[in-house]
């Protein structure tokens, strides 16, 4: 069929639907949208009357399903209303009267357009297709197993719709149960390309008609000759999302160049009290060297800190790049409306005050007034920012001054309490730390853009709680994941499908994993907690990119060594085969009982030469692409000698141009934590009393070396 002609016998249909005043199309309806995309379907007919479906299943020839069609009933077998495997007249007539009877009984005032008569499919393997409207991400395709458990088992996998053909492919490796697919225990596998190209159509839909809400293919019948959709179920969305704001790219940057690196900065509601926010932000400006202009603003005040304070933003001379509010939420929409006049770009928000408190009026009044002006707002509700290259600490928190390689937002001021106590800690260096509060404007995807261009930055983490363009924020990691890694926190997952829906994928819609299979193909790193993801960030810019998927563990403790095997496997990393010729290498250098193999087991009575050596072996040979060193302190060898020996080596082959990432975990007393400290500072990710830590870091950087397409099997 044309893709006019489809489109418009669709939409009609859908019109017809909606001037009826209902959300949920009936079964033959179903079957009219399915017709139009080239989704198969069995015989079928509807039957107004019992005499009528006898005819019906006389013409279909074998067994039969009978189906209650009510516009009123969306889940038939809930409702008693299907009968599978009738054959004969007089079963025939049974059975309709029999679901007739049962929807009937489920809802007295349910409206009875008839009853589904269709062929019964041959036995088959049943999966899932369908599309829900997902509220970060819009129109998602899902693929999964289990029929009617589908809910249950979960075992079910997402993409942006519309998907490519090869995109639908993946999708069926992507679940839990893939190899049932491919066929187990002498059952043929499915006609994979035919539930692929469902999957397709499906996804091809929902994109052609942003209305339908929710698609529900339940059960398909796949099997080794094709893919059949035994039921299609297509739901109307309630209500269309009102459109956001969007900016280019070339906006984005404009704005954020301007908001990261000003030169002219306001404080609205700059104090000369000690304990108000507005004096705490102007200390923070003046106290960490903040170069360029800082002009307080407080209709009471003379001079501030030692600065002219201005009674309004418009008396301020020449251009302001940020204003920071300071100032009760209340004040925050007039004085915003003068900064918007002025011609202020950005405008940071410290108040809280607005929508986390009910107050959604209020923050949409100050929304409306920045897109007035082409003002972008930072928050409300936020800590703040710093943009530690630029010197500028604009914040009432504790400065940080230490520069360096890593990006790190949050959504919540605690989180980002947080985050500035760990780097410091650790003596992370950051380019910035950004609170986003309520992201009435500027979110995620906005400083992900920045981040991707800064030059300062080598890795961005970001903690968050949702997300308002779940499609903004992919397009935007997939422009910087081949640059630099982005790991990302979400928070929520036990919230997951709360909500009603009016099918099986629909009670999927803002499912965690939802987030988990968009974010991964979008190359972006999940941390599973706080601490991975500071961690993640610390470590990343420091390991160098792996060249191959090689991994060896040269360890001292038999223990140790079994534990980090464990970690390489749920890593989904892979220890290498150790060839005969390296083999023998190593045992050149272990003790008769000692263990060669993968991991290599040293012992732990060694000296620091055996250290030394073993490790030499595994950098210089190409075969091999990342070490995991696994330390057990003694006298023998204490953890200042392990971690000399063992910077050394890893420096003088990188000087040499080979660069490999080596981590390690050291157990022992409390000196293994300086030897860690002193490990990290030059270039080996190390970790005391923990073997899970210093692999999961190694996994993550291969999930971004993969994912920017430095390896194999990218997203």
């Amino acid at each position: 069929m044309p893709a006019e002609d489809r489109a418009a016998r669709v939409r009609a249909l859908l019109e017809s639907v909606r001037a009826a005043g209902r959300t949920a199309l009936t079964a033959p309806e179903g079957r009219v949208i399915a017709e139009a995309y080239g989704i198969a379907v069995p015989d079928e007919e509807l039957a107004a009357d019992v005499d009528q479906a006898v005819a019906a299943a006389a013409r279909i020839g074998g067994p039969v399903v009978l189906k209650i069609v009510s516009p009123d009933i969306l889940h038939k077998t809930e409702a008693g209303g299907v009968v599978v495997g009738v054959e004969g007249a007089a079963e025939v007539r049974a059975a309709f009267h029999r679901i007739v009877a049962n929807a009937r009984a489920y809802d007295a005032g349910a409206r009875v357009t008839g009853v589904q008569v269709q062929e019964l499919l041959p036995a088959g393997r049943e999966v899932i297709v369908g599309a829900v409207t997902d509220p970060a991400f819009g129109k998602v395709v899902a693929f999964g197993l289990g029929g009617v458990l589908v809910e249950v088992l979960r075992d079910v996998t997402f993409r942006l719709a519309p998907v490519s053909a090869d995109e639908a492919l993946s999708m069926l490796g992507s679940v839990r149960s893939a190899e049932v697919l491919r066929g187990v225990r002498g059952q043929a596998g499915v006609d994979r390309r035919a539930v692929a190209e469902l999957i397709r159509r499906v996804s091809e839909l929902v994109a052609d008609f942003p209305e339908i809400g929710e698609v529900d293919l339940n059960p398909v019948i796949a099997t080794d000759r094709g893919a059949v959709a035994a039921d299609i179920r297509v739901i109307l969305a309630e209500r269309p999302q009102p459109a956001r704001r969007t900016y280019t790219r070339e906006e984005i940057l404009a704005s954020m160049r301007r908001l990261m690196q000003p030169r002219a900065v306001a404080v609205i509601g700059a104090s000369q009290e000690p304990g108000k926010i507005g004096n705490s932000v102007m200390r923070n400006l003046l106290d960490g060297g903040f170069a360029g202009e800082i002009h307080p603003v407080n209709p009471r005040a003379g001079d501030i800190l030692g600065r002219k304070a201005y009674p309004s933003i418009a008396d301020v001379p020449g251009e302001v790049d940020v204003a920071v509010f300071a100032v009760p939420a209340r004040s925050v929409a007039a004085a915003l409306e003068e900064a918007g006049r002025k011609g202020v770009p950005n405008a940071v928000l410290i108040p809280s005050g607005f929508a986390e408190t009910g107050e959604h009026a209020l923050q949409a009044e100050i929304v409306a007034i920045a897109e007035r002006h082409g003002v972008r707002l930072l928050g409300p509700n936020i800590y703040g920012y710093y943009s530690t290259w630029q010197d500028l600490c604009a914040t009432f928190c504790t400065p940080y001054d230490v520069k360096g390689p890593v990006a790190l937002t949050s959504q919540s001021g605690g989180i980002g309490m947080a985050i500035l106590g760990f780097a410091r800690t650790t003596r992370t260096g950051v380019s910035a730390i950004v609170g986003l509060g309520n992201k009435a404007d500027l979110d995620e995807d906005d400083l992900l853009t920045w981040f991707g261009e800064d030059p300062h930055t080598q890795c961005v983490a970001m903690h968050l709680e949702d997300l308002k363009d779940g499609r903004a924020f992919v397009a935007a990691a997939r422009a910087t994941v081949p640059k630099k890694p982005v790991v990302v926190l979400k928070a929520g997952r036990t919230a997951a499908g709360a909500r009603a829906a009016g099918s099986h994928t629909g009670a999927l819609a803002g499912d965690d994993a939802v987030y988990d299979d968009i974010l991964r193909q979008a190359g972006v790193i999940r941390a599973p907690g706080l601490n991975d993801m500071l961690e993640y960030a610390r470590a990343l810019p420091v390991l160098p990119t792996p060249r191959g998927d090689n991994v060896v563990i040269i360890t001292g403790a038999g223990g140790s060594g079994v534990l980090l095997s464990d970690a390489v496997t749920d890593n989904g990393l892979s220890l290498m085969e150790i060839p005969p010729d390296l083999d023998e290498a190593f045992r050149r250098f272990i003790p008769p009982f000692g263990a060669a193999g993968n991991p290599v087991d040293i012992t732990g009575g060694e000296p620091p030469s055996t250290y030394e050596a073993t490790i030499r072996l595994g950098l210089a040979d190409p075969r091999v692409h990342a070490l995991v060193l696994g330390y057990w302190h003694t006298v023998v060898t204490p953890p200042a000698a392990f971690a000399e020996l063992t910077a050394r080596v890893v420096a003088e082959f990188r000087e040499r141009g080979v660069a490999k990432p080596v981590v390690a975990s050291l157990a022992g007393d409390v000196e293994v934590e300086e030897a860690c400290r002193y490990l990290f500072e030059r270039g080996v990710v190390a970790y005391p009393y923990t073997t899970e830590m210093p692999v999961a870091v190694l996994g993550a950087k291969y999930r971004w070396a993969r994912a920017a397409g430095l390896l194999g099997g990218g997203p």
